[in-house]
């Protein structure tokens, strides 16, 4: 019998985060809680009962990250990217938890989280981090970038995942300056108007 990996174990923990969550604020939450937001901050509004969709989908994503290996035909190389799948897992899990977290926070206390910000930044940390692990992957029918040259070939493989690793790295890194882009327009407005009193002043 195979045997189960600490980080394995810790990925079905953080998998039941978001239920927990959603279990102990379920009381609390009104009717209709915050579900979708654009990047203007515009909301709309789900009865709470969508919130536990969010929250199964993190256990839901770890059964099927342990049992769809089984079914792989190249089930033999998930031992070579262990550490690396698990991690993926467990990204998954922690961004799951954080948009249950959001929602909960902003139907209790509504204006507590900057949400398109927030998310914004959170999307292109996990893009960043898939970027790193991505090069360690190895030739597999469920995670990674499957087309008939990456699946014909383990070089061809390799090379692909070392580039698009780089690639999705530094779209995570554009991605997370971008989420600030609002915050940094005000910034230079204010700088202008505090340069425009002060030379008012002058003249």
């Amino acid at each position: 019998m195979k045997k189960i990996s600490r980080l394995q174990v810790t990925a079905w923990v953080l998998s039941l985060l978001p239920a927990a969550m959603t279990a102990v604020f379920y009381s609390r939450l009104p009717a209709e809680i915050p579900m979708q937001w654009d990047l203007a901050g515009h909301m709309n509004y789900e009865t709470r009962w969508h919130l536990w969709i969010v929250a199964g989908m993190a256990p839901l994503f770890a059964v099927l990250f342990y049992f769809l290996p089984r079914f792989d035909p190249k089930s033999r190389n998930y031992s070579k990217f262990h550490d690396a799948y698990i991690g993926f897992q467990i990204m998954i899990d922690l961004f799951l938890t954080a948009m249950c977290g959001i929602c909960i926070a902003e139907a209790l206390r509504p204006g507590t989280v900057d949400v398109p910000t927030v998310v914004c930044l959170l999307v292109s940390l996990l893009v960043m981090c898939l970027g790193n692990i991505m090069p360690k992957f190895r030739m597999n029918w469920y995670c990674g970038l499957k087309t008939p040259w990456t699946l014909s070939s383990e070089t061809v493989w390799t090379k692909t995942h070392r580039v698009a690793g780089r690639m999705m790295f530094a779209a995570g890194i554009i991605g997370a300056a971008g989420s600030f882009r609002t915050k940094l327009q005000s910034l230079c407005w204010c700088s202008r108007q505090w340069w425009r009193q002060r030379l008012s002043r002058l003249f």
